[in-house]
């Protein structure tokens, strides 16, 4: 199993650890919009801080993924997840020496973390083995080495983020501790990192109208977590937001050939919809990856127990 220490810097640190509840949290990197592919979702992330300040180990979290989105979409998913009290002040953080003014909205690499947990100060220890000082970014570990005589078994015991495995006979995932010295293959997502993931495995544009203005957008749960669902990627649809209350609402619906379904109910109660009628029986819009796309069970169940089929 892997993990990587990323160099981050106090103010990050402090602000985060002031708020406990913030357990989802973007390890944001402005000017770096290559795929984050250090380690993969479910191993470890720690927090460093820069050689120049203290140099050490103050943190880390589980990571769920990484996404290339508009500063302002960082702050609408992450809020104080971001390290930032305001949007203006996340503004100011990310712009250091070249000032962005407020109609700025630059795309910003985003490291996707959750069960993030930021050590007191019995908790924090020195830098990782073999960690050169120049480091601006951070690198990565493997945590089973022997020769970094049980190191990261410390920081893996105090992260203990809860991890999930995909069973391969059983489409529902099941619920387990830290697994230390394995590799995770999945990682149940939050809520912030839902809506990060789904958003931009539709290409940022709604899955039924093709609306791409993405503040009007919504990351949908097709069966919600109230009722049994989970912040999955086959679980979510991105849906402007009208659409989205329609389609919780059961005047729309998918069916497991990705066809758009649309009550009669909706032309019947509201003497509209037409826009709905005309593309009835259409393939909605779909991620690129097969695993992405909504899956069968949670289509029929929203069919079944919540499209107002008649």
């Amino acid at each position: 199993m892997r993990g990587y220490v990323g160099v981050t810097d106090q103010h990050w640190y402090e602000f985060l650890r002031s708020h406990p509840e913030q357990t989802e949290v973007n390890f944001w990197r402005p000017r770096d919009k290559n795929r984050f592919g250090a380690i993969n979702p479910g191993e470890y992330f720690f927090f460093k801080l820069k050689a120049s300040a203290h140099n050490l180990v103050v943190g880390g979290g589980v990571f769920v993924g990484w996404e290339l989105v508009p500063l302002s979409a960082a702050w609408e998913f992450y809020g104080y997840g971001n390290g930032a009290a305001s949007l203006d002040a996340l503004r100011t953080l990310i712009s250091g020496h070249n000032p962005l003014s407020p109609e700025d909205d630059p795309e910003i690499g985003c490291i996707l973390l959750k069960d993030a947990i930021f050590f007191d100060n019995a908790g924090i220890i020195g830098p990782p083995p073999e960690f050169a000082r120049n480091l601006v970014q951070g690198r990565t570990y493997e945590l089973g080495d022997p020769r970094y005589g049980g190191y990261f078994d410390i920081l893996m015991a105090q992260v203990e983020g809860p991890v999930v495995e995909l069973d391969l006979n059983n489409p529902s995932w099941r619920h387990h501790g830290p697994m230390f010295g394995e590799r995770l293959t999945r990682v149940r997502l939050g809520q912030n990192g839902f809506r990060a993931t789904v958003f931009n495995a539709y290409h940022r544009r709604c899955a039924i109208t093709g609306t791409r203005i993405w503040p009007a957008l919504d990351a949908a749960h097709i069966r919600p977590v109230t009722q049994g669902g989970e912040h999955r990627m086959d679980n979510g649809l991105l849906l402007r937001s009208d659409v989205h209350t329609m389609f919780d609402k059961g005047y729309l619906g998918v069916d497991p050939s990705y066809r758009l379904r649309v009550s009669p109910r909706l032309r019947d109660e509201f003497g509209n919809g037409e826009q709905f009628y005309s593309k009835a029986g259409e393939v909605i819009a779909l991620p690129d990856r097969k695993p992405d796309r909504p899956y069968r069970e949670f289509l029929e169940w929203h069919l079944d127990t919540v499209f107002r089929a008649s």
